[in-house]
């Protein structure tokens, strides 16, 4: 019989109503059968690991992300898939920052959640956590049909890695803006094989080390010198740059001074766009060439979330700067098409 792990680690799905506050409180997951009796007709053997304390997804870390990864690696012989139950506004920080941590993964790790909780009539939390479970337990030839860290979500599987979060109110809730997704439920399951990563062929391992001294700069027409300071003068090893259109970013000579000197105190900057949609391409424009030339690397169309966690990835890794550089331009997990 196939033997899916369902790892709960908080969020909406969990939750119920408590009828003297009206608040949103947890259940206690380990009943999960009596709040979709659906399950008793997936000829599965489900277990149940649930966080102690719960957590929102909110306060989601990477040292959660390590006892995630670990659990993981501690059940890996003995189920055929993973569940993982998240709450929706950090699940594809979380779904990117497995895909590095987990090298090598020949089974499928599948976030889930829902918009609201299990106990409400209108939910979406039954859908999404038996199509998350069936996706998890789909062989092809023996063999996992989706060997990777993704994310379901309302009738659609996406790359984990190449997931974001767009809207806190529509079922909705996810999206794959530059990679296509790898499956959609409707009377069937329909998988695209072409779009789904291979069966690797070393031994699965994992890599919990995360370096999160990490800053964000993010470009607004009007951004001042001590804004940008703010952050370049820090003590941040890297830099997430959110700059313009296809990597853009204002030439004024105070501004390229700021990332030269942060350059020059080895800090890594990574230039991504604002844009949900496209990539980015350093020197096509005059604004971005300067940049180009300084040392700024390129994230093409990596989404916010894969460029954090992969630089605090590679940043754990004890890699040379030039490493984590040249790393960082190529696609390790599927993150990013350059």
């Amino acid at each position: 019989m196939t033997k899916i792990l369902i790892i709960y680690t908080g969020g909406t799905i969990g939750m119920v109503n408590d009828a003297k506050t009206g608040t949103l409180i947890p259940f206690d997951f380990e009943q999960i059968q009596e709040n979709v009796p659906e399950l008793a007709r997936l000829d599965y053997q489900l277990s149940i690991h649930s966080f102690n304390p719960i957590l929102d997804s909110s306060n989601m870390n990477p040292e959660i992300w390590a006892e995630l990864a670990k659990l993981i690696q501690e059940k890996y012989e003995e189920f055929d898939g993973f569940v993982i139950l998240h709450g929706s506004d950090t699940m594809s920080f979380t779904a990117s920052a497995l895909s590095f941590m987990l090298q090598n993964l020949a089974k499928p790790v599948v976030l889930t959640g829902s918009q609201l909780p299990i106990g409400e009539i209108r939910t979406d939390a039954k859908e999404n956590l038996i199509t998350a479970l069936e996706i998890a337990a789909t062989k092809k030839g023996g063999k996992a049909m989706v060997p990777e860290v993704c994310v379901y979500f309302d009738y659609q599987l996406f790359r984990g890695n190449r997931s974001i979060k767009y809207n806190s109110e529509k079922f909705e809730a996810f999206t794959s803006p530059n990679y296509p997704i790898l499956a959609e439920a409707g009377v069937s399951l329909s998988f695209y094989p072409n779009y789904i990563l291979p069966i690797p062929q070393k031994p699965f391992q994992i890599h919990t080390v995360f370096n999160a001294n990490i800053g964000v700069l993010k470009m607004y027409p009007g951004i001042t010198e001590n804004a940008v300071k703010a952050i370049t003068k820090s003590g941040v090893e890297a830099i997430v740059l959110e700059a313009f259109g296809s990597g853009n970013t204002t030439t004024a000579p105070w501004f390229i001074a700021c990332l030269e000197k942060a350059i020059e105190d080895n800090k890594i900057i990574i230039d991504i766009s604002q844009c949900k949609g496209g990539s980015v391409q350093l020197g096509v424009y005059e604004t971005s060439r300067k940049l180009q030339q300084m040392g700024i690397i390129s994230g093409y169309d990596l989404t916010f979330e894969a460029a954090v966690t992969k630089l605090m990835y590679l940043m754990g890794q004890g890699l040379s700067i030039e490493e984590v550089k040249r790393l960082m331009e190529v696609s390790i997990a599927g993150e990013l098409t350059n």
